[in-house]
């Protein structure tokens, strides 16, 4: 039985998994993280090996909690991955991404794979059928666009993420929010239609916290799996078990 932990910036996500299936999930802010692992424990007697994943800032109190109970292995660019890494700076590539990655050559083996992970950034990452890491990109999340427009102008006001209901906003609320989320739906589905056109078997993945409600919304065909990183990281761990 394996723990997959992904911190990031404010919140920590527990999974537990078993025989490669998603038993449970956990997400808790940071400062409650040591308490939910000795819960997770308690819960899961079975557990033996963890996998870390750290975007955000490192906890070394819980590093310490986890690395004296479990066999613990911390994500990194030197992990034995399976893929191969093409990307030019790979000591710049986020863990989050190496994770997506993996996750995308164990469900979809040697097929062109791009995952689209929509969070505070989206990233747009490509794994040709090859088994090959190309790269790709990075820009604004839905959130991150929102925050943006109100921390850098005088007057425009923070609102929270809404459908809007026609193109042409009739209030400075509404033309916020058509472009926000309209600028995010064109990005997104004009970022598959380009990759489309040198790969017309292209397998599109959608994940991240937004995926249900850009999901809805693209008239590209996608997968939607919010897990798709837990399941990356926990193909990671058995990988590098063997």
């Amino acid at each position: 039985m394996n723990l997959i932990i992904d911190i990031g910036n404010t919140l920590v996500k527990f999974a537990v998994f078993q025989e490669g299936e998603l038993l449970k999930k956990y997400s808790v802010d940071v400062d409650g993280a040591n308490e939910a692992f000795n819960t997770i424990l308690k819960t899961h007697s079975n557990l033996r090996k963890a996998i870390i994943s750290a975007v955000g800032n490192t906890n070394p109190e819980l590093f310490e909690t986890i690395d004296a109970h479990l066999d613990v292995l911390i994500l990194s660019n030197d992990l034995h991955l399976p893929f191969k890494n093409s990307y030019k700076t790979p000591d710049t590539l986020g863990v989050d991404r190496i994770a997506l990655a993996s996750a995308a050559v164990q469900k979809f083996p040697e097929r062109n794979v791009l995952v689209i992970d929509a969070g505070t950034c989206i990233t747009y990452d490509f794994i040709n059928a090859q088994n090959e890491y190309l790269g790709g990109s990075i820009s604004p999340g839905i959130s991150l666009r929102y925050k943006a427009l109100h921390n850098y102008t005088a007057k425009l006001p923070l609102l929270q993420i809404e459908m809007p209901k026609t193109l042409i906003g009739n209030t400075t609320a509404n033309a916020i929010h058509s472009g926000v989320v309209f600028g995010i739906i064109k990005e997104v589905d004009g970022i598959i239609d380009e990759y489309r056109v040198k790969h017309e078997d292209l397998t599109v993945i959608l994940t991240g916290g937004d995926v249900n409600f850009l999901s809805k919304q693209l008239k590209n065909s996608i997968f939607a799996n919010s897990n798709f990183l837990l399941e990356g990281l926990n193909y990671i761990l058995e990988f590098n078990s063997h």
